[in-house]
């Protein structure tokens, strides 16, 4: 089992940014109900939390409070370039150090904060707007693998 510990400072904070990003790139994708979809983040974080003991990396990155850096990005073309980067190198970096169902548990978790996102506010009479459909898509490739 890999821990927090087979990571230096740099790289958790790398891991523990990957989920909340995908969500960000999901908020941005279309226009309406931030508020909703930002929630939908955080119940996405305690809904993992019950899965308690499945994965022990797992439970120590939904410990943590969702943290993005809003400021980190100046337009949403910039924030999803970026954000999907970021999400494979963290992938890549859980390839290297952690074993194949670890790095799938994160795929799975970040694409479930993706989808809870997507699905918190309706719009344009859609649960899931054709933007936030794209965004899901390009964050599905970001992850790679078993995705």
């Amino acid at each position: 089992m890999t821990t927090k510990a087979a990571f230096t400072p740099e790289e958790w904070t790398a891991l523990l940014q990957g989920p909340p990003t995908a969500g960000m790139i999901v908020v941005t994708a279309a226009s309406g109900g931030m508020f909703r979809e930002t929630l939908a983040l955080s119940k996405a974080y305690v809904e993992a939390r019950k899965l308690h003991g499945q994965s022990e990396l797992l439970d120590e990155i939904v410990m943590s409070k969702p943290k993005a850096d809003h400021t980190r990005y100046h337009s949403y073309g910039e924030l999803r370039a970026n954000g999907l980067q970021h999400l494979r190198e963290a992938v890549a970096l859980l390839e290297s150090k952690a074993t194949r169902e670890e790095a799938d548990g994160y795929r799975g978790f970040v694409l479930a904060v993706a989808n809870r996102v997507a699905a918190a506010h309706r719009e344009d009479g859609q649960d899931v707007s054709p933007g936030e459909t794209v965004a899901i898509q390009e964050i599905t490739a970001a992850l790679g693998g078993g995705a």
